[in-house]
């Protein structure tokens, strides 16, 4: 992974100016010391990497998805729990991550894989990778920011400034390219090599991995199109969606020249910023969850959590992220089976096909987790009977217990609460927002870039906001 991945890096050297996201993406991967063409298996490493690495950073120079869910506190500098995304530019930097340095190369890869010497079905099962990687970006950029450039979107020939298309719209092009990436795919050939530095080529993998893609879209259309939203999700399982942890989409780190970004930013920086919610703490002791002595550490015997929005000093007296999330080689897990499996509790419970009720695949989910960290059968076993499902008040159940299970997945989590709406998020006193946050706001830059469609998109949906809700936030 290592020398892929430098090799691939070198021809990334990005502009200080992001023109709209494409004025200059022609030249994004020149460098003139280096092969002008790189290939394509390097081209998607690196964008696996970026996408990877950024969709899971807890920097809060990114995205903020954990303080989004109010998973993490911070210690002695809470301005970002106290919903500050302007003074560090969060927005600006995530969306330059996931359209320069992920789409970008992605995009890139498909047109330096024409020229390449393959067999068809190698060839076809590595452009069904490139589309796979390239949609699952998409969902997370307008399932952050909402409607996004998409359609115009690189064509730096063409036009510099592209419009800002409708979200629901850009979910539908989605399903549809989904569905036709799949039907291209040819399982008994292998894809790209040691370059897929997440399924190693295993198609029938990446197959799943769409699938469970489009599930996550489907239950998203739940409240805003609900006819869509059942054929969107029994169409995916069908399918078939990821049913065990090892068919999870997770970017592995060498722990040497690349590390996981928890551990970059709670060891290698030395810094002392993060703790475990009071919610987090208060939620998970009230319901005697077994993860927690996996996940944090005691003070005086017992769990303390950071007040969410307040300066939580000295670092000493709170509970901590324990070693189970500090190593350096731990994978970002950005698609788990636990999340797949609550996915089909929460569509059963709605009342769709879902391949078994709305209980027993809430119990399966709940297992998962409970697996997925290491907790005993016995322990398992307790926990269900002593939480089981409550078909009363699913949404309830279901959103509690996926929110605590995508604890340290802040993007899964943040999906969860809102659309479910548990557990219930309290903006904090001293907020910079009127409300917790749905949506990250545009890009700063676009403003200057692209600042016609920009405004256009902002006025559309009711204000460039972070408390704007997104289309399918209905509740």
């Amino acid at each position: 992974m290592k020398n892929i991945l430098k090799t691939a890096l070198m021809g990334i050297f990005i502009s200080a100016s992001l023109v709209s996201c494409q004025s200059d993406m022609t030249s994004l991967n020149e460098d003139p010391k280096h092969p002008s063409v790189l290939p394509s298996e390097n081209l998607l490493a690196t964008a696996l990497f970026q996408s990877s690495y950024y969709m899971d950073n807890p920097s809060v120079n990114f995205n903020n998805y954990r303080f989004f869910t109010q998973q993490w506190a911070e210690g002695q500098y809470p301005q970002e729990t106290q919903y500050d995304l302007v003074t560090r530019n969060q927005p600006r930097n995530h969306f330059n991550r996931m359209y320069v340095y992920s789409i970008n190369n992605i995009r890139q890869a498909k047109e330096n894989l024409k020229a390449e010497v393959e067999t068809n079905d190698v060839r076809t099962n590595k452009l069904a990778t490139l589309e796979i990687e390239e949609i699952f970006i998409w969902e997370n950029l307008v399932n952050t920011f909402g409607d996004v450039p998409y359609s115009e979107a690189f064509k730096p020939n063409e036009i510099l400034t592209p419009k800002y298309d409708d979200a629901k719209s850009i979910y539908i092009d989605l399903v549809k390219r989904i569905d036709a990436v799949i039907a291209t795919v040819k399982p008994a050939a292998k894809g790209y090599g040691s370059g897929d530095l997440v399924y190693s080529g295993n198609m029938n993998k990446w197959v799943k991995f769409a699938n469970s893609v489009k599930l996550r879209l489907g239950i998203n259309l739940a409240d805003v199109d609900p006819t869509l939203s059942k054929a969107t999700v029994e169409s995916a399982i069908v399918g078939g969606v990821i049913s065990s942890e090892e068919e999870a989409y997770k970017f592995a780190y060498d722990g040497n020249t690349f590390s996981n970004p928890v551990f970059d930013n709670l060891v290698a920086s030395n810094r002392d910023d993060f703790v475990p919610s009071e919610l987090v703490i208060n939620t998970m002791n009230s319901l005697s969850d077994p993860r927690m002595d996996k996940w944090f550490t005691k003070v005086g015997g017992v769990y303390k959590g950071g007040i969410f929005g307040e300066l939580n000093d000295p670092y000493s007296d709170f509970s901590h992220l324990n070693d189970y999330f500090r190593s350096s080689t731990t994978a970002s897990n950005l698609l788990s089976y636990a999340e797949v499996a609550f996915l089909k509790a929460e569509a059963a419970a709605r009342g769709y096909s879902a391949g078994g009720t709305a209980a027993d695949l809430y119990a399966t989910a709940v297992t998962a987790s409970m697996k997925e960290n290491g907790v005993s059968d016995t322990s398992i076993t307790s926990y269900l009977i002593a939480n089981p499902y409550n078909a009363a008040n699913w949404k309830q159940s279901i959103g509690v217990q996926a929110w605590i299970a995508m604890f340290n997945k802040g993007f899964a989590a943040w999906n969860f609460t809102r659309r479910l709406d548990y557990p219930t998020l309290v903006n904090p006193p001293k907020s910079n927002l009127s409300s917790v946050p749905y949506r990250m706001p545009y890009s700063d830059q676009e403003y200057v870039l692209n600042g016609a469609n920009v405004n256009a998109a902002a006025s559309k949906i009711g204000g460039d906001k972070a408390t704007t809700k997104l289309f399918w936030d209905k509740f």
